[in-house]
């Protein structure tokens, strides 16, 4: 005898905690390779060190460039035949690359992984159509602080890890993340429900906008979405000032070595994780999603000019608190846009935004650390170590005044009527129950990020 199929919150709940999982787990993939990569190239090429750098510094770029121009493609295809589909087959792809990865015998093989491992890993934009389907428009941002506080664990967990994991072997930390994004596929096969219903999709696929120009048009067509676009894209580049410079610039100002480093790191992502997944959902209802950005964006500006302009490292730590309230900002943009954009148009909306995302990611990582490596040299203009994080500051001031402007010309959130065709709409339940209650318990945070 058949059992009962579950309540519809239920359901919702569980396909929540499994975008929750894919989130982090494509985090935790790009993380914990990270401290491992550079000893497995050395490793593959005969020890050069020299070549070693080169070799990084093409994986690095193809990952980011794989994700700028496939983020649209998921994003159209999703549109097209659904969102289940689409992310059950990048986390089965995600896992058998990572299986490769391991085995690998030469380094061309493992480029051509970590090229794979970027088309897998652009579902991310998938998963964000997925919560446009399922929450209703005034619950997003909070969803989006959810999914942020994923991507937040991932960060905090993949480089210790593999680095962990790395120290017994260098190519275990492969072999886990293969184990883990498999596991997440079999999961997802029998749990995860569609999103989208058939008649919703829509009936071809646009590959105008399937590519990450043509999505770009799509922003065009709506131009309060395209302004907000500019602040998710300023955003992200103004992250990448942490990404590529702060190991050595923690080394260069205050000594910092790899543990120190490795605390301040966990103590930045608990405190992006509790604004993520409790300020947020606590404050959207008093603040709306316009004061809300215009809150955190200039906290986050404050943030980055401490940074830069700290001479010693406990006004360093100062700065964190401010620069991840900066967090506040972006679930509610993420929200507004989706908002603004037809329903059937939010695959390839979250595909735009990765690709913005992407794209800040090749250009973000070269811009800022030859810029710190040109204000300590003997050539600077001026001796100013943290020119990377006054730059960010700078781009952050930028995407304020965008900002303000772009919030003054969105059309105001209608709340979300039923759709009984939509098996998967209804009342959304508490982000904090989803986060502590059906995730696995060692992704647990303290403070639910």
């Amino acid at each position: 005898m058949d059992s009962a199929p579950p309540p519809r919150s239920s359901r919702q709940a569980a396909a929540f905690a499994f975008i929750f999982v894919t989130v982090m787990l494509d985090m935790l993939a790009f993380g914990i390779i990270i401290p491992v990569l550079p000893h497995l190239i050395v490793e593959l090429i005969g020890g050069s060190m020299a070549q070693a750098a080169v070799w990084v510094g093409a994986i690095s770029t193809t990952f980011m460039l794989m994700q700028f121009i496939f983020s649209p493609v998921q994003g159209a295809l999703s549109d097209r035949f659904g969102r289940r589909t689409v992310i059950l087959i990048s986390s089965f792809g995600l896992g058998v690359d990572f299986i490769v990865i391991a085995l690998a015998p030469t380094v061309w093989l493992l480029f051509v992984g970590r090229l794979v491992s970027g088309i897998c890993a652009a579902s991310f934009s998938t998963a964000n159509a997925y919560i446009a389907d399922i929450v209703p428009k005034e619950k997003r941002a909070a969803a989006y602080g959810a999914l942020g506080a994923a991507f937040a664990i991932g960060f905090i967990t993949g480089p210790a890890l593999g680095g962990l994991l790395g120290h017994i072997s260098i190519r275990l930390p492969f072999w886990v993340a293969a184990g883990l994004s498999l596991i997440n596929f079999c999961y997802g096969f029998f749990v995860l429900p569609e999103s989208l219903p058939a008649e919703r999709r829509t009936k071809r696929i646009d590959w105008r906008h399937a590519n990450p120009f043509g999505a770009l048009v799509l922003l065009r067509r709506y131009p309060q979405v395209f302004a907000l676009a500019a602040v998710y894209f300023l955003i992200n580049l103004a992250q990448f000032s942490l990404n590529s410079t702060y190991v050595l610039y923690a080394d260069y100002r205050y000594g910092w070595g790899t543990q120190a480093v490795g605390y301040t790191l966990a103590f930045v992502g608990l405190c992006s994780g509790i604004v993520q997944a409790v300020l947020v959902r606590r404050l959207m209802p008093k603040l709306g999603e316009r004061r809300l950005i215009m809150i955190g964006l200039p906290l986050c500006v404050a943030g980055y000019l401490i940074f830069g302009f700290s001479s010693v490292g406990w006004m360093f730590l100062i700065g964190i608190p401010f620069l991840c309230l900066g967090g506040l900002a972006g679930p509610p943009a993420q929200a507004l846009m989706t908002q603004q954009v037809d329903p059937h148009e939010q695959g390839r909306l979250q595909g735009a935004l990765s690709s913005l995302a992407s794209l800040a990611g090749i250009f973000g990582p070269a811009l800022f650390a030859n810029l710190f490596g040109l204000f300590i040299s003997n050539h600077a203009p001026m001796h100013l170590p943290g020119i990377a994080f006054v730059l960010a500051a700078c781009l952050l001031a930028a995407a304020t005044v965008v900002a303000g402007y772009a919030i003054r010309h969105v059309h105001p959130a209608q709340p979300a009527s039923p759709q009984p065709a939509m098996p998967m709409h209804g009342e959304f339940p508490p982000v904090a129950d989803v986060v502590t209650h059906d995730t696995p318990s060692h992704h647990q945070p303290e403070s639910s990020p």
